[in-house]
């Protein structure tokens, strides 16, 4: 069976990126000074997974981002019914996949991955909606944008959370671990 986890931050009135989708605002919160060496748990976890499912804006943003490739040689899968430039450099990790939620779980399993992490708003919701995310790690940014991408949508039923874990950092961020109770 193959785990799905979301590791994102949020501003705290639950927005991911400005209307936009700008998200400077991760970046420079004010009086949220970032120690450089701080990654808020990103490398453990990352550690953990053995592939990545992104939805198309996500990717083409990662891409804007000046410096090296975030995700080093782990497969990235792109989600996309119109398809996507993939620079020549990433050909080697990264593709496309169209399909249901249910579809891409079955095609991850298939390809022998174990630990999925998800990322992007609009695919985080289908697969939420689709009972197949497992774990939520959400850092919380004190700052409140007012409008903008929403973390959560309209949602057919309730989603049961367990609370795992919750860190408070020095700068303000406050990190929460769920699991989604099926």
């Amino acid at each position: 069976m193959t785990k799905i986890s979301v590791f994102i931050a949020t501003s705290v009135d639950g927005f991911i990126a400005r209307k936009n989708g700008d998200i400077e605002w991760l970046h420079n919160s004010g009086h949220c000074e970032v120690d450089k060496d701080e990654d808020f748990g990103y490398q453990v976890f990352f550690s953990t997974v053995d592939a990545l499912v992104m939805g198309r804006h996500s990717f083409e943003k990662v891409l804007s981002f000046d410096g090296a490739w975030f995700y080093g040689e782990k497969p990235v899968y792109v989600l996309t019914n119109r398809g996507v430039k993939i620079p020549p450099h990433l050909k080697e990790t990264v593709s496309t996949l169209s399909g249901s939620p249910r579809e891409i779980t079955q095609k991850m399993e298939k390809l022998g991955h174990h630990h999925i992490y998800l990322d992007g708003g609009v695919t985080i919701q289908k697969f939420l909606a689709a009972g197949l995310v497992d774990e939520l790690i959400i850092t919380k940014i004190p700052v409140l944008l007012g409008s903008g991408i929403p973390l959560f949508g309209p949602l057919s039923k309730d989603i049961k959370l367990q609370h795992i874990d919750t860190q408070a950092f020095k700068n303000g961020f406050v990190q929460s671990h769920y699991k989604l109770i099926k």
